[in-house]
């Protein structure tokens, strides 16, 4: 059973890795909402996973963002798009873990 959660694990982290490549660089000015969700996906991932005990292994892994990323921008059409990703991304891992 470890050995499954462990390869789930790995795979939840590469995933992480991906999405916060092909984010890289992402401004407000950047209208392509799918990164927006894509990168709150992400961050939500490290939420979940870092509440699961793998800190460690997120920050070898990326160097996440601040927990302050839209910080006031939570209504515009960048920041509800960030704030689904992230919601998904945290209930999503939780469920796979």
């Amino acid at each position: 059973m470890n050995q499954d959660k462990d390869t789930i694990t790995a795979r939840l982290l590469q995933l992480l890795q991906r999405l916060y490549a092909e984010s890289d660089g992402l401004t407000e000015s950047d209208g392509d909402l799918q990164l927006w969700y894509n990168r709150g996906y992400a961050n939500g991932m490290i939420r979940a996973l870092r509440d699961l005990g793998y800190a460690e292994q997120i920050s070898r892994t990326v160097d996440a963002d601040s927990e302050k990323r839209i910080t006031g921008q939570e209504l515009l059409p960048w920041g509800k798009a960030y704030l689904h990703g992230f919601e998904m991304g945290e209930k999503e891992t939780r469920e796979v873990l």
